[in-house]
């Protein structure tokens, strides 16, 4: 059994100075920015509802118990409640493994939701490709939409392609920054090989600069291209802007129209279990509408009568 570390007068620390203690571990472990940043966010809005200025040595589980109806009772959804439950967990799971006695956070499962995605209408809206004469960034935005409904990538694999991690010849393009960690390669069809074929001179920058750059040649920032995504789908007449929501559209689009299996989809979307992709095949299910008049008791009683005497023969 491991021995636990002792951290002499941690607990008279309070429970925001611990946790700023627990980013450092965490940052040291090599965790995103992205990843550290929620953490930040989630403790913040913690803090709206539990006193993190309180010691550690006296936090109780009533303490989390009135967190999580504060939580409730201030309007907050179900699953930003978990989202926000399940930081606070990790947390506390890491002060129990460093030797503090802390209490159980109750356990709140997140529910099931199907986001709207991008109907048919607002993709040839926002696929359509923009004039001659637009700007650099007008430009790079349709090829980040498309990129997007390419392959369904997450914003921040985008932001940090590098024009060395494209290769037209293999139809490939190569993503190093990912969620999990792991460098993943995404394929890329006719169509998209043949707009990066364009863009890329256009876009031109050393082999190690950023594919989908700012207007200066830099690294697009998150809210960049957040920014980036919504000016371009209200240019078009579309009020959804959510650039993730590209990633959903992408798994259903796949799965529904396209015929994709799971198992391919897994590989695209860069997911390290099949958890998710269960979650996207279970309410996206197009097999189980194919051919459903065979099956359907309302359709075959609406069936013309001779044929329903035929089948009784």
């Amino acid at each position: 059994m491991a021995r636990k570390i002792t951290f002499h007068g941690q607990f008279r620390k309070s429970i925001e100075e611990v946790f700023e203690d627990f980013i450092l571990s965490q940052t040291a472990r090599g965790l995103t920015d992205t990843t550290i940043a929620t953490y930040r966010n989630h403790i913040r809005s913690i803090s709206n509802h539990l006193d993190i200025q309180k010691s550690m040595e006296i936090l109780t589980r009533k303490d989390l118990e009135a967190m999580v109806v504060s939580m409730r009772r201030s309007g907050l959804a179900h699953n930003s409640i978990s989202s926000y439950c399940r930081v606070l967990r990790t947390f506390l799971n890491w002060c129990e493994r460093s030797g503090l006695n802390v209490p159980e956070l109750p356990n709140i499962k997140d529910k099931e939701t199907v986001k709207e995605a991008y109907t048919d209408e607002e993709l040839i809206a926002l696929l359509e490709k923009p004039k001659k004469n637009c700007s650099f960034c007008d430009y790079r935005n349709w090829v980040i939409v498309n990129f997007l409904m390419n392959c369904g990538c997450r914003s921040s694999s985008v932001r940090n392609i590098q024009n060395r991690d494209v290769d037209l010849n293999t139809r490939q393009v190569l993503l190093r920054h990912n969620k999990n960690g792991k460098i993943q390669s995404v394929p890329l069809c006719s169509t998209m090989v043949s707009i990066l074929r364009e863009y890329m001179p256009i876009r031109g920058g050393k082999p190690e600069d950023y594919l989908f750059c700012d207007q200066y040649g830099g690294m697009l920032s998150m809210n960049g291209m957040r920014l980036a995504i919504a000016r371009h789908n209200k240019s078009r007449g579309v009020e959804k802007t959510s650039a993730h929501l590209y990633r959903h559209t992408f798994a259903r689009k796949y799965l529904v129209d396209c015929g994709g299996d799971a198992l391919m989809l897994q590989k695209i979307l860069g997911h390290s279990t099949l958890k998710m992709t269960k979650h996207y095949c279970a309410i996206y299910d197009a097999d189980i509408s194919k051919d459903y008049d065979r099956f359907s008791p309302l359709a075959q009683m609406n069936q013309p009568k001779e044929k329903i005497k035929k089948k009784r023969r």
